[in-house]
């Protein structure tokens, strides 16, 4: 059962929703058509007929007292007069067919129980003779009876007016409907149409927002989607072309160690220390710069994001800069501020923070307080800055602000918080230094 009817339906979002918009719309016109048709018109119907009825009955009695020809025919032209009914008097005459035809509407199964109830003569009952008047023919003893009342005293002519009303306002409100929900379901197949060119490396550009709100807030939600995939794809690309570059260095200085280093005859230890431990030190090197590109490569989505209170964790990230080092001169953090976030990834965004602060500056003054935006923590040391000019270069990967170090560590740490919706800022500290502002939601 379900599977048919999912062969009936529309499989487009438009046509469902159309749907949706015209079984209601189809449901309540028809629910107003019967209470129409089902109260009111036969309500009418019967008094009308009851009326008509009555006055056929009234010429009955009549005609049944009166004997003279002549009278009759007085009575009939007084009824054609004042009962707007015209009676015609046929003596001798016989009905051959009894009963009523049937027309579209109450009147007819009114008209004839009203003459049921009303009379006890056979009568036919032609509705389909004249389009403007109702043929009553009743069968006396004595002759024929023929009554042609106007159809309008029976006819509820109002019914085909209420129907054209309903489907006409039924129409003209799909009409609309169907305007409004193709506009919205174009903002969508544009959004989708967007989605599968992404999804192919096409770059199409930031999609502009429109339709329904919540068609908005999607298609801003993928522009930042993209944005981000972009600049996460481009970093990347950066750091796979920089590996060769930053490795080539301490390589080229082991294979000059090595080639200077004698092939043959006996050689003591104390004679190549020094080259030995140079290449202790690049070995170092490299395995810090690879711990660097395995750390930026592997990206934080894999943890899952928590309610961490900022203040306790603030401080376990301060404790352990202060065992590498670090000199804090000062922590301030407003209390019972609580953010969702990842806690490893936070934590070495922080630690790196932290760990150039050292490097670079000296006293450094760590800052958590509550804003509109959600929750700032500020990084302050007292080194030599960044120029504002280098502020947004230095957060591309293997560019170094204050020399030293690969040139990952701001890259990473804004990739970090950017990962957890906010952003960081670079500026400069009270104390001369360099600021680094983080906005988490």
């Amino acid at each position: 059962m379900e599977k048919s009817v999912r062969r009936v339906l529309p499989r487009s979002l438009l046509g469902r929703s159309l749907l949706i918009v015209f079984i209601p719309l189809l449901v309540t016109q028809a629910i107003s058509l019967e209470l129409f048709y089902g109260n009111f018109l036969k309500v009418v119907s019967r008094r009308l007929s009851d009326g008509v009825s009555s006055e056929i009955v009234l010429s009955l009695n009549a005609l049944e007292r009166l004997h003279k020809q002549s009278d009759k025919e007085w009575f009939v032209a007084q009824a054609r007069d004042h009962l707007q009914l015209i009676e015609t008097w046929r003596p001798g005459a016989k009905l051959r067919r009894f009963g009523f035809n049937h027309v579209l509407g109450p009147m007819d199964e009114d008209l004839a129980h009203a003459l049921e109830s009303a009379i006890d003569y056979p009568f036919f009952v032609n509705w389909k003779q004249d389009p403007h008047t109702v043929k009553i023919s009743i069968e006396l003893s004595d002759g024929v009876l023929e009554v042609e009342a106007p159809r309008k005293r029976l006819d509820m002519g109002q019914i085909w007016l209420f129907v054209a009303w309903a489907l006409g306002s039924s129409l003209l409100l799909f009409t609309i409907a169907s305007l409004f929900m193709r506009n919205q379901v174009r903002a969508i197949r544009r959004l989708a149409k967007g989605a599968e060119q992404f999804g192919l490396g096409r770059d199409i550009g930031p999609i502009k927002p429109e339709g329904a709100q919540e068609v908005r807030k999607a298609a801003v939600a993928f522009n930042r989607m993209q944005d981000r995939i972009f600049r996460f794809v481009s970093q990347r690309t950066g750091v796979l072309a920089g590996v060769s570059h930053d490795l080539r260095t301490p390589l080229t200085r082991i294979r000059l160690s090595l080639a200077m280093m004698p092939r043959v005859g006996t050689v003591k230890a104390e004679d190549i220390r020094e080259d030995v431990d140079d290449m202790i030190n690049d070995v170092a090197e490299m395995e810090h710069m690879i711990d660097s590109y395995l750390s930026f490569a592997r990206g934080e989505g894999a943890e899952t994001p928590t309610v961490v209170e900022l203040a306790p964790f603030v401080e376990d990230v301060v404790s352990a800069a202060k065992r590498t080092g670090a000199r804090i001169q000062a922590v301030s953090i407003q209390k019972n501020l609580q953010v969702m976030m990842r806690p490893d990834a936070m934590r070495r965004a922080l630690t790196n923070l932290l760990d150039n602060a050292r490097r670079h500056g000296g006293a450094i003054t760590l800052t958590a307080r509550a804003s509109s935006e959600g929750a700032c923590i500020l990084v302050d040391d007292d080194g030599p800055g960044i120029s504002a000019d280098r502020r947004e270069a230095v957060f591309r990967a293997f560019e170094s602000g204050r020399g030293g170090g690969t040139g990952l560590g701001l890259t990473i740490s804004r990739d970090i918080v950017r990962a957890h919706g906010g952003d960081m800022e670079l500026d400069i500290s009270p104390s001369g230094g360099l600021r680094v502002k983080i906005f988490l939601p």
